[in-house]
């Protein structure tokens, strides 16, 4: 039988890359029983960082789901990455997530992975747990990181657990702040040891800011604590365990994951604290409406991850209504289709382990879906709830990508079709004006990210180069011109004579009109007249651009005849072109976008000093909340390709930024030049 929807907690472990969330998930799953032997990321044999780019790079790049049985309570836990190139793994995390654990170094303490995991569970009003972890490294200082954390988010930072420092100043056991009860591991077995006297003075401010804590959370507890009087062991997780649900309190715990301590005082907290499915926050339907976790509702689920591989693909979901068993026939909302589940799953990272049935609130997993994505509901058929898929950030970091080996433009385009299974993340446009495949993401370490996958999973060598911008040409003066065409070769000849008026235009498309009089060129080739200019203008004469804001007049001709054609008047017409364009003053506009950056208030005074250097024209700046401000400004986006990974570098990760394009303007002289010499390059290596 399943377990129940009250006996589950979902909780997202998010934080700063290398914090040591892998670790945590590895020592939980040992801790409980779920694997026989710890793995070690540095070996590269843990649960959740299996994939082959993971191991090789000692870093998380990709989602992971396991699961832990703990005290009669199961413990789904989605371990996220904590580098900012897969921000959007950690979005499908905590869309099925109704908790997170914040895990920070204790060396490194409050950092951007930390400060930007905060925001992520506040903006989506979920609880949240603080683990300090790897007490016990050289240069750890638990005190220095709890009060830089207490310093950002303020006294509802509540310390659960303190490390107890032995011989050297080594950590080698923990005090359970709430029952005042310290242990200490013995062969990867917890046992108790007294509370050592030495630290009395420094446990006793700590007991005060847990009761402190607990007493902010009801207005008996307040008075009773006035009062002097001490709390109950019950009051205080009673007051704790309103205080995390209702987001006034944030318990900090501590331990060594690679040896176990603190594992399971952090499983108490995620077990007695933190909500169950049942009682965590709504799930919201496309249209804004909340639904409860409901075991008797009718069967429904969200696919919050997709994995794939060599070997096929599994489908991850979270059960929002209903039980689910194997055999179940769901129908997929976005496209009307049935699936027929078959068999049903757990997932132990990529490890797979079949169940009969999943309640409503639970993690799971199907394979072999046939038009199943990340984001899709798969409800009962009478059913009409869908529910809000997972959100993504915009790709911003863009690169055009093309084969070592020319010939396989097709592989990497159903290899990247194939990856985007796994990671909806990032996009891929075949830019048919720049004859570029580029590919977007969120930073550099992505799209290498994707380039190994190519490589290792679909044997093709891949390259980068930045992506070429689209510019365009036009004209600042009018001309009048002539384009004759005569040809003879036996028989019938070749003759069109066409006298054209070029002139700036109001419209970015070709404005094309006549003016001929008496039948100097008969009204039935001015279609070809049209289409040869129309076909000359995707070329300009500078760099080759499109030309664009270009009015073209047929004022006078002549014709043959016999020897005219419609053939004979375009290529008349494109002589023209050609004639005539370079002597109407022709230059080349730039892109201009529109681009908001959001970051601290410290950071505003680089930021406009980078713009500048950028050619940007600073539009306005205003405070947006939360110590930060938005910048607004017009730049060339000529000078925005690496801006993402350049904005991070300034901000230590910090800033954020949108790009949108509003209109083109002309390039200054020495940036036309580059332009064209570029062009001009690239054309020679073609």
């Amino acid at each position: 039988m399943a377990i129940a929807s009250e006996d589950i907690r979902n909780i997202a472990l998010v934080g700063h890359g290398q914090s040591g969330k892998t670790s945590l998930l590895e020592s939980i799953l040992y801790m409980t029983g779920a694997i026989d032997r710890q793995g070690r990321t540095n070996d590269g044999n843990t649960v959740s960082d299996s994939d082959g780019e993971e191991i090789k790079r000692k870093i998380s790049v990709s989602l992971s789901t396991a699961s832990a049985e703990y005290k009669g309570t199961r413990v789904n836990l989605l371990d996220t990455p904590g580098y900012f190139d897969f921000a959007g793994e950690v979005a499908q995390a905590l869309r099925v997530a109704d908790g997170g654990v914040i895990v920070a170094g204790a060396k490194d303490g409050l950092t951007v992975g930390f400060e930007k995991a905060w925001k992520q569970l506040a903006d989506r009003g979920l609880p949240r747990a603080v683990f300090i972890s790897k007490v016990d490294e050289e240069n750890a200082d638990y005190e220095s990181a709890l009060n830089a954390i207490r310093g950002k988010y303020g006294a509802s930072v509540c310390p659960l657990i303190a490390p107890i420092k032995g011989a050297g100043g080594k950590v080698d056991g923990v005090i359970d702040l709430i029952d005042r009860r310290a242990y200490k591991l013995e062969n990867g077995k917890r046992v108790e040891i007294p509370v050592p006297d030495s630290m009395a003075a420094e446990l006793e401010s700590l007991y005060t800011a847990v009761n402190e804590s607990v007493a902010e959370t009801d207005e008996e507890l307040m008075e009773k604590y006035f009062a002097g009087e001490e709390f109950t062991l019950e009051e205080k997780q009673l007051g704790l365990r309103r205080g995390v649900r209702g987001l006034t309190l944030f318990p900090v715990l501590c331990g060594i994951p690679t040896t176990g301590l603190g594992t399971l005082l952090l499983l108490d907290a995620i077990t007695q604290l933190f909500p169950s499915a049942a009682d965590g926050k709504p799930d919201v339907t496309d249209d804004g409406t909340e639904v409860k976790v409901d075991p008797n509702g009718q069967p429904a689920v969200i696919v919050y991850k997709t994995l794939s591989d060599q070997y096929g693909k599994y489908n991850l979901f979270k059960v929002i209504t209903g039980r689910l068993t194997n055999e179940a026939s769901l129908t997929n909302s976005r496209t009307g289709t049935a699936e027929r589940l078959g068999h049903i799953y757990k997932m132990q990272g990529r490890k797979s382990v079949e169940v009969k049935e999943l309640v409503a609130g639970d993690l799971g997993a199907a394979s072999k879906l046939t038009d199943t994505k990340t984001g899709d509901t798969l409800r009962d058929a009478k059913s009409g709830v869908t529910f809000a898929p997972v959100v993504f950030a915009e790709p911003c970091y863009s690169m055009a990508i093309a084969p070592k080996t020319k010939g396989q433009e097709d592989k990497i385009a159903a290899g990247l079709t194939r990856l985007a299974d796994e990671d909806p993340s990032f996009t891929v446009v075949n830019n048919s004006e720049t004859k570029q495949m580029v590919v977007s993401g969120a930073g550099d370490i992505q799209l290498d990210v994707l380039c190994s996958k190519l490589r290792d999973k679909f044997v093709v060598e891949t390259v980068l180069h930045p992506a070429r911008v689209a510019y365009r040409e036009k004209i600042r003066k009018t001309v009048e011109v002539q384009g004759r065409h005569k040809k003879q070769s036996g028989g019938h000849g070749q003759f069109g004579d066409v006298k054209i008026r070029f002139e700036p235009g109001e419209e970015e498309d070709l404005t094309f009109s006549e003016e001929v009089f008496g039948g100097a060129v008969p009204r039935n080739f001015f279609p070809a007249v049209e289409k040869g200019l129309r076909d000359s203008i995707s070329k300009g004469i500078l760099a080759g651009y499109p030309v664009v804001y270009l009015k073209a007049t047929l004022f006078d001709g002549s014709y043959h005849p016999v020897d005219s054609s419609e053939m004979a008047f375009k290529t008349a017409a494109q002589l023209a072109y050609k004639d005539g364009i370079p002597k109407a003053n022709p230059v080349i506009l730039e892109p201009i976008g529109n681009l908001k950056v959001l970051v601290p208030d410290s950071y505003t005074g680089d930021i406009m000093s980078d713009l500048s250097k950028r050619r940007g024209s600073p539009l306005g700046m205003g405070a947006a909340g939360d110590g930060l401000q938005e910048i607004e400004a017009e730049v060339p986006m000529g000078e925005m390709s690496a801006y993402a990974i350049d904005l991070r570098s300034i901000t230590q990760g910090r800033g954020s930024f949108s790009l949108k394009f509003v209109r083109y303007q002309e390039a200054p002289g020495p940036v036309q030049q580059k332009i064209i010499d570029e062009a001009k390059a690239l054309n020679s290596e073609e």
